[in-house]
């Protein structure tokens, strides 16, 4: 039963307007209604089940922390007022009084709501309210220094933060996709929290872990477990691999480039090894004849660059790692490098010459570590003139002479070769480019007169004016001279002679030299238009092909005589055209009746038909005949027909 000291508390806590309490000795009351709200959003607190038939016009609103009730909405005749305080202004009424609803929900309301309705009787109704807040991404930061697979003790691997959740996260770590638990002396995780000012929760969870070898490419990432009103959640974040370091267990050796290898290669002797960090290399090489031993000393990488390879770096290859930390020493297994090669090639004789008509058998040698083809070209055209290392020449003529290529190769390795130019030298007197030669000048003007010359002995090159003269070797037998002067009318009278001379003979070519002629052709009375053309006659060809540059030629007289006919067939069409204006009254020749073309007015004056020639002056003279002496001092060969009268 209620005692008075127990009844008389209960009479005075109803006079005040707090919540029932508990009388020892009394039934537990049912557990709270949970409803569950994200921070930011809005809770929506019922007082009591829907179908309730309490009377809600009389309610007050409690908020109990630490089991303490504090009033914070009163509800009179249906209509709500907030008690000052923290939720003042976050409180408001929906379904006519029986939901409060709390906006901008803070971790802060994760708490116990208590309503009480005073009528028909005292009733009250608690709900507790739960907060979430989904934390941001995860960052993880990996460690940075690496860890030492001799390591004694669990060494950090990473770190993984997790920001402004609620409540708390669980953290996962995931090593190759499988979960890690803590293992004594092998894995331990290490989780704190931060409270911020905000309410929320920062999540720092460090991973330390005691690594092998075998995790030099195991990759760590963390997740976070957490919880919003919609369900359970998980967010992960990007692996991350830590560097593991580890002794060597093996040294290897690899060349590059792979297959044959010949002179002139580019090639890298590459020393490699599983640990990291690699082992200090050296490189030792042993000559396959005299069985000595050189050491040598590749790059920080443990590359041994050899820019152009010569058969000298044929050899057996070794490499040895040394670990600066265990100090331990490891060789790798031989590897024989073969550079292929063909020596310098020999031409005998060494300046082969011979009389005209006489013959000359030419020998190649070289050797190489393989099978070696040989094969003869000529220089000045490349075609190969025999297979093999002998080059027989017979009734040697004067153009035989020049360059002859040997060519020694190995077909079994491709672009190994060598090859030896030899000049074959034909015994007579000079032989001239040209005989002679004709060109328009101008006077006064610096001109460059040429003339090869080729023979066996080489011969000297003198010209018959002075001049700057320069001479150019073109081939052993062959020479070029340019002469440099100045047109002067003696020279215009005189021409030039180039003469190239040996203890064989002498030769000469002459160069003519005339001033250039320029053409003007008359299109109209009121605009000219000069042309002005230079012309090379044809040149008197000696032993070979002119090196000078040709000017253009003139027009032929065959281009002249289809512009002629084409003409006449002009005017014969025009004389048709106007007969046929005559037979038809519409021309007034010599007729009484006068009639005039219908033009308008302000052209009658202006209608004229002209046909003019474009032809040379000198063309001119086949369409004229005998009138070309009666013509007007002015006329320039145009035609008018005059319509007007």
């Amino acid at each position: 039963g209620w005692g008075p000291g127990r009844k008389g508390a209960f009479l005075l806590a109803q006079s005040l307007g707090c919540p029932s309490v508990r009388v020892p000795g009394e039934a537990e009351p049912p557990a709270p209604e949970l409803v569950e709200a994200e921070v930011g959003g809005t809770a929506l607190l019922t007082c009591g089940p829907s179908h309730s038939q309490s009377n809600f016009s009389h309610v007050d609103w409690f908020s109990v922390h630490k089991e303490k009730p504090t009033l914070i909405f009163r509800v009179r005749k249906g209509q709500g007022q907030s008690e000052p305080g923290e939720y003042q202004q976050r409180l408001s009424l929906q379904d006519r009084g029986t939901t409060l609803v709390l906006s901008h929900v803070t971790p802060q309301d994760e708490r116990i709501f208590l309503c009480q309705v005073k009528r028909p009787q005292s009733q009250e109704h608690r709900i507790q309210l739960r907060v979430y807040k989904a934390p941001e991404e995860p960052t993880i930061q990996v460690n940075p220094l690496g860890i030492s697979v001799s390591s004694k003790e669990p060494e950090e691997v990473a770190t993984c933060v997790g920001k402004n959740g609620y409540p708390l996260p669980q953290v996962i770590w995931y090593k190759n996709g499988h979960s890690l638990k803590e293992e004594k002396d092998r894995v331990y995780i290490q989780s704190s929290q931060i409270v911020e000012s905000s309410g929320l929760y920062t999540l720092v969870s460090v991973l330390k872990a005691q690594l092998v070898t075998a995790d030099k490419d195991a990759l760590f990432y963390c997740e976070l477990s957490y919880r919003l009103p919609s369900g359970n959640h998980m967010k992960e974040s990007r692996e991350v691999s830590v560097q593991v370091f580890y002794p060597a267990e093996k040294v290897w050796l690899e060349v590059e480039p792979v297959g044959a290898l010949k002179e002139g290669d580019r090639v890298e002797i590459r020393c490699l090894a599983d640990g990291n960090p690699p082992p200090h290399f050296t490189i030792s090489k042993q000559n396959l004849s005299t069985k000595e031993v050189e050491e040598m000393t590749p790059e920080d990488n443990g590359v041994l660059v050899l820019e152009s390879a010569q058969k000298e770096h044929s050899g057996l290859y070794q490499c040895q790692g040394l670990d600066l930390e265990t100090m331990a020493s490891l060789l790798s297994d031989q590897q024989e490098l073969l550079v292929n090669y063909v020596s310098a090639v020999r031409v005998s004789p060494a300046a082969p010459e011979s009389q005209e008509g006489g013959s000359l058998v030419l020998s190649c040698e070289a050797e190489s570590n393989q099978a070696v083809q040989f094969q003869w070209l000529r220089e000045k055209t490349g075609q190969v003139l025999t297979e093999g290392p002998l080059l027989q020449l017979h009734n040697l003529k004067r153009e035989a002479g020049g360059g002859y290529r040997c060519m020694a190769s190995v077909p079994s390795v491709p672009g190994l070769n060598r090859t030896q130019l030899v000049h074959v030298a034909i015994f007579g007197s000079p032989w001239m480019t040209q005989k002679e030669r004709r060109m328009w000048v101008q006077e006064n003007a610096v001109l460059n007169l040429s003339c090869e010359a080729s023979g066996h002995p080489r011969p000297t090159i003198s010209w018959s004016v002075e001049g700057m003269a320069q001479e150019q070797d073109q081939e052993p037998q062959s020479v070029l001279s340019v002469l440099s002067v100045l047109v002067t009318p003696e020279l215009l009278r005189t021409g030039a002679e180039c003469v190239a001379s040996n203890s064989l003979g002498r030769n000469t070519t002459t160069i003519f030299l005339e001033l250039g002629k320029g053409l003007v052709l008359r299109h109209d009375s009121s605009r000219s238009t000069g042309l002005s053309t230079s012309t090379v006659s044809p040149s008197v060809r000696a032993n070979g092909t002119s090196t000078e540059k040709k000017l253009p030629e003139p027009e032929s007289k065959g281009v002249a005589i289809v512009a002629v006919t084409v003409c006449v067939l002009v005017l014969a069409v025009l004389g048709a055209v106007l007969y046929f204006f005559y037979k038809k009254g519409k021309l007034p020749c010599g007729r009484s009746g006068k009639q005039e073309i219908t033009l308008p007015p302000s052209r009658k004056s202006e209608f004229v038909v002209e046909v003019k020639s474009d032809k040379l002056p000198e063309e001119m003279g086949l369409l004229q005949g005998s009138s070309r002496d009666q013509r007007a001092p002015g006329d320039q060969g145009e035609k008018y027909i005059d319509l007007r009268h």
